[in-house]
């Protein structure tokens, strides 16, 4: 049964802690810190709006839910998909992702102003993707943004991969932690995989990081 918690807040911005700080997740879980082009273009796009509401594929992590509060003074939706991951990948059902993220969401068609994909995307075959794509761009409002990372290379990825938590720790920095879970291995999105998927969005920003990760901003067309 999936869970949406919606979360109306107040908060003050985290402070940078301690870490390496690399150009995009590290395919082993560990700690580290990311720089990130695409997040400070995101919250941009969603500044303009008086209380808009964001979708986050995350888990649930206090400083996050913090830095909106402070900066967009958000309603904020937790749906972490990770959970839904594990839970069929530990139950064999694998196969049912499809039709279960095609009826994950209770938002209405056109009423959200952002998604945060993080990574989930480089985990899900290609029929739960697509499905789960599909309901990115149903809910996203005409000018909604969506950002994700996407594995655009298995060079230098392991077999198995574990779940990252990203944790906002300034608007140009993000801090990932590993996350436990059934994950397994990643699959590649090249950029035309990744636009066939989300049709109805179009690329706002892209950029190819060193590790083959790339980190991309999607905008519904109005």
């Amino acid at each position: 049964m999936s869970i949406s918690d919606l979360l109306k807040f107040g908060g003050k911005r985290p402070n940078q802690g301690a870490g390496a700080i690399s150009d995009a997740p590290s395919a082993t879980g560990a700690d580290s810190l990311i720089v990130s082009k695409a997040l400070p273009k995101f919250i941009a796009a969603l500044s303009s709006t008086d209380a808009p509401v964001l979708i986050d594929f995350g888990a649930v992590i206090g400083p996050n839910v913090a830095f909106f509060g402070e900066n967009l003074g958000c309603k904020l939706f937790i749906e972490d998909i990770a959970k839904d991951l594990d839970r069929h990948t530990r139950a064999g059902t694998r196969e049912a992702l499809p039709e279960t993220l095609s009826k994950r969401f209770s938002q209405a068609d056109g009423t959200v102003d952002g998604v945060l994909c993080w990574d989930i995307f480089d985990f899900l075959e290609r029929p739960a993707a697509q499905a789960l794509a599909k309901e990115v761009v149903r809910v996203l409002k005409p000018g909604g943004v969506a950002m994700g990372f996407f594995c655009s290379s298995m060079v230098g990825v392991p077999p198995q991969s574990p779940f990252t938590k990203f944790e906002i720790v300034e608007e140009t920095m993000l801090r990932q932690r590993p996350q436990g879970g059934a994950s397994g291995a990643k699959f590649v999105l090249q950029n035309r995989d990744i636009i066939r998927m989300f049709e109805g969005l179009s690329v706002g920003d892209s950029f190819l990081l060193k590790s083959n990760t790339r980190e991309m901003l999607l905008r519904k067309r109005a």
